[in-house]
């Protein structure tokens, strides 16, 4: 038992360390690649949850996000001040906001996409097909562990 834990405790810290590795990474050779200011990650992710749920509310996308209400509110300023995102009131419900994203939000999403395609692709062309079979083969297993995480009894935001 106790073996078991040193190991998953070592798994648990080598993962952490790779995934982070790899986002930080990628996001500075992305910003490099990218035109315009810097998009941190927090606005990217909204407008990720956004472009995935249009419409949504403040508080459905703070919940999506694992993040407090008024965080979010303060992304969703920046990112309309920014013209990267819509604020409109809710025909129901006129103290909601449904937000959706702007022209100019899908083609730096767009663009984001392709050069993060171009540049994890490249490694992963480089990395040979023994190792793109064992991360693709990880994937079901990814997603399964972020949705355990995200369903731990008393996570909140």
């Amino acid at each position: 038992m106790v073996g078991e834990r040193v190991r998953s405790a070592e798994v648990v810290g080598e993962l952490m360390q790779l995934t982070a590795g790899l986002r930080r990474l990628s996001r500075r050779r992305l910003a490099e690649r990218l035109a315009g200011p810097r998009l941190p990650e927090a606005q990217r992710e909204l407008l990720l949850v956004v472009e995935a749920q249009p419409g949504i509310g403040v508080a459905a996308a703070a919940q999506a996000l694992d993040l407090a209400g008024n965080s979010v509110s303060t992304l969703v300023n920046a990112l309309v001040e920014a013209g990267l995102l819509a604020r409109d009131s809710d025909p129901v419900d006129r103290r909601a906001a449904k937000l959706t994203l702007t022209d100019a939000a899908r083609h730096r999403l767009a663009a984001w996409r392709a050069a993060r395609a171009t540049l994890i692709g490249r490694a992963l062309d480089r990395a040979g097909p023994a190792d793109l079979a064992a991360i693709e083969a990880a994937l079901p297993a990814l997603r399964r562990l972020l949705a355990e995480v995200r369903d731990e009894p008393g996570s909140s935001a």
